[in-house]
């Protein structure tokens, strides 16, 4: 029971982690993607399967080799509440 309830705690202060970081703008989208599927303790076959997209399109995309459209990326941010924007990039500094 307390390994459980533990798992949760580490699960929420993860979420918490990714927000910050998603706010921040610390984070790739590639890197949310596959942190929010390890805090929804989803393998990549069972997180596609609970978006709606095919495996192989998250696998590929987790790679850094895949190119999915807009409207699928969107399905991966679904069930943590995120949406795609855009933002300035910060100054590279010399």
């Amino acid at each position: 029971m307390a390994s459980v309830r533990k798992k949760k705690e580490d699960r929420a202060a993860l979420r918490t982690e990714l927000y910050d970081r998603v706010k921040r703008g610390e984070i790739s989208l590639v890197e949310a993607v596959r942190t929010m599927r390890k805090i929804a303790g989803k393998t990549q076959a069972e997180y596609a399967r609970l978006v709606g997209v095919g495996p192989r399109v998250l696998i590929d995309f987790e790679r850094g080799v895949g190119n999915p459209t807009i409207k699928t990326l969107e399905k991966m941010l679904r069930p943590f509440n995120l949406e795609l924007t855009v933002r300035r990039k910060p100054e590279e500094r010399d």
